[in-house]
């Protein structure tokens, strides 16, 4: 049981990191395996039920094969393993959360009275007249209780926690033990396409609780470190974890679609699955936002999905599952725009603009269960 993140000899423990009892421990580890059961086990039969029973259904009606991932959809919805699938990775889901959510709520009010470690190296700015995005409080992003902007009692960190404690359980446990592999592979790709340079001010937007900040201010540690979201228990726990774990962050509650910084304030700014969580209005504000932002030669890197049209149709199917399942309405907006062209409307010259492929960081945890992550994740980077 020490691999289970939540318990303090695992690495990635830090003192807001509620830990679960015995029991707790062992429901979220059932709900791991379960997803990774239904990851590895379950979720390939899904190629194989649209290869021989779906597509040749489809080919005997229309006289051909699928043209897009939505005909895909409206023929696998009606095939009974796809269903079996569908329902048992949504029940997953709302297990995570459930067997999370227990361990949060006892350990609340102790979360919150967690001194702070003496000389604070980051900092904590709050906005209490920031209006919430639609796009943000319509529903439940991720199905998690209340969303990531809720705030139930004074100081409140729930979110913040249930997020930093549903995650590994979610990716089952490929980000590594503090869930910042993503944060590592957009640093690795700075440093692999922009090789020497070393930011003065980085600006990681839609930061949640910081899984990818931090990466930034370890491996630039010179460099002035911001974070910005819209939802303050988050931001609250961002800070708190940031502190706990010894790194450097300055996190404040602002909407990316326009900021308080001053114009060319950034060297880089990035973002971490961020995209996908906004809107077909928000986002061309965001890409704007970050080309006033930059400072000259400065850096854009948005690490999001794969779009749709680098996909076979199928793929671009599977993909799409929490589009209609898991409260994630804009992601398959985001999959078929032209990211680029967005980049270029913002004011980035078109030969600065570019989508690279990178791989995802590799590491292992210090208690022997390493784990690989073979995914390449897709970057759209821009010069300013």
């Amino acid at each position: 049981m020490s691999s289970h993140p939540g318990y303090p000899s695992h690495p990635g423990h830090h003192a807001l990191l509620p830990c679960p009892s015995h029991d707790e421990a062992a429901r979220q580890t059932f709900v791991r395996d379960l997803r990774t059961h239904l990851a590895v086990e379950v979720f390939p039969g899904n190629r194989l039920a649209y290869a021989h029973r779906v597509e040749p259904a489809f080919h005997k009606h229309n006289k051909r094969t699928p043209k897009d991932r939505h005909e895909i959809r409206k023929a696998m919805a009606h095939d009974s393993y796809y269903q079996m699938w569908s329902a048992m990775q949504r029940n997953s889901q709302e297990l995570m959360w459930d067997s999370v959510v227990d361990t949060v709520e006892r350990a609340l009010p102790d979360l919150i009275a967690t001194p702070q470690p003496g000389n604070a190296k980051g900092s904590l700015t709050l906005d209490v007249d920031l209006s919430m995005p639609d796009y943000l409080t319509s529903y439940d992003i991720h199905l998690q209780p209340g969303g990531y902007h809720s705030e139930v009692c004074a100081q409140d960190i729930a979110a913040g926690a249930v997020y930093d404690g549903g995650l590994p359980i979610y990716a089952m446990d490929s980000l590594g033990p503090l869930n910042d592999d993503l944060g590592w592979t957009t640093v690795e790709c700075y440093q692999e396409h922009f090789p020497g340079r070393k930011p003065a001010r980085v600006l990681d937007l839609g930061c949640s609780v910081g899984h990818s900040t931090l990466p930034w201010s370890e491996a630039f540690p010179d460099a002035d470190v911001h974070a910005i979201d819209v939802g303050a228990p988050l931001l609250r726990y961002g800070h708190g974890r940031a502190e706990a774990l010894g790194r450097s962050a300055h996190f404040s509650q602002q909407n990316a679609e326009q900021t308080n910084f001053h114009a060319g304030s950034f060297d880089v700014i990035v973002s971490h699955f961020f995209m996908h969580e906004t809107s077909r209005k928000a986002l061309p504000r965001v890409f704007a936002e970050c080309r006033r932002l930059l400072s000259p030669g400065g850096i854009m890197l948005h690490l999001d999905l794969e779009q749709d049209r680098d996909l076979d149709p199928l793929t671009s199917f599977l993909m799409e599952w929490e589009v209609y399942n898991n409260n994630e309405s804009f992601m398959g907006q985001l999959r078929s725009l032209d990211l680029e062209a967005l980049a270029v409307e913002a004011g980035f010259a078109e030969a600065k603009v570019e989508r690279i492929q990178q791989p995802s960081h590799a590491s292992s945890d210090q208690t022997g269960d390493g784990y690989v992550n073979f995914f390449t994740w897709p970057v759209l980077t821009a010069s300013a």
